[in-house]
């Protein structure tokens, strides 16, 4: 085991657990096996011929890879996979999206023009991508003018102060209000957020009922209900009442806005 002493600089860089031991008064046994680990590898690669040296103040330790599987937010990946093939499938001339995760913003400019709307707008230089500030709350088209918009699993932060927006209760009605108010006639919403038991996780987010998501949007058809449930398993083509009284699923609303002039049925 190597000196504690020793080993504060590279405990520094370690999440709050892992940094006790810079301590002497911590024991061993609390030293996770991981850091064991890679002290031990620490020194036998310096061993090996040709290796570099080594200093303490450039250690990065990364303990947490050595999986047997790659690991994911089923959440995330399974709703970005979702929506961007039925963008890439619509092939719009220009794709909105709200406030989404800026990994699948970027990938949507494989296939289309992109306008990315957030509190936080992204700085970058990235070709076909637009980025604009501005809230979910007041976004700056008018109604009915998008054709393709998609706003996924941020809906239900709204209104919790968490991105440092106004406090609201109605956070997420508010943000399905306006999304509604800006698809067009034949237009498109790709919509995600947690479903299940409804309740607020204060100041993370909300989960709602997916009946009552459904009914935020009175304008729009729901064209399609995918989701992935509380296993983590993803399916398309959900009936909403799969996911009622979920702990935290995820429910991948396709809403759309009947042409003018269409008629029911």
């Amino acid at each position: 085991m190597p000196d504690l002493q020793g080993l504060r600089p590279i405990a520094r860089r370690l999440p709050p657990v892992v940094t006790q031991v810079g301590e002497r008064a911590v024991r061993a046994s609390v030293v996770p096996a991981g850091f064991i680990r890679y002290w031990r590898d620490r020194r036998a690669y310096g061993r090996l011929p040709g290796a570099e040296p080594l200093r303490l103040r450039d250690a990065f330790p990364q303990l947490g890879d050595r999986l047997a599987t790659s690991p994911f937010d089923q959440h995330y990946f399974y709703q970005d996979v979702w929506a961007a093939r039925h963008v890439a499938s619509l092939a719009p001339a220009r794709h909105v999206d709200v406030g989404s995760r800026v990994d699948y913003v970027g990938f949507l400019t494989a296939v289309t023009d992109v306008t990315f709307v957030d509190i936080r707008p992204l700085q970058s230089d990235l070709d076909r991508l637009e980025s604009i500030a501005g809230s979910v709350l007041a976004m700056p088209f008018d109604d009915q003018t998008v054709q393709s918009l998609s706003c996924l699993h941020v809906a239900e932060h709204i209104g919790l102060g968490r991105y440092g927006d106004p406090l609201d209760p109605h956070g997420t009605r508010r943000a399905a209000a306006e999304l509604q108010r800006v698809l067009a006639p034949g237009g498109t919403l790709f919509f995600s957020l947690p479903v299940g038991a409804p309740r607020v996780c204060f100041n993370a987010h909300r989960i709602h009922d997916p009946r009552d998501v459904v009914r935020m949007f009175d304008e729009l058809t729901l064209a399609e209900f995918s989701g992935v449930d509380d296993q983590g398993a993803f399916r398309r083509d959900r009936a909403l009442m799969e996911l009622v009284g979920s702990r935290y699923a995820c429910g991948m609303f396709r809403f759309v806005r009947r042409p003018t002039g269409a008629l029911d049925g």
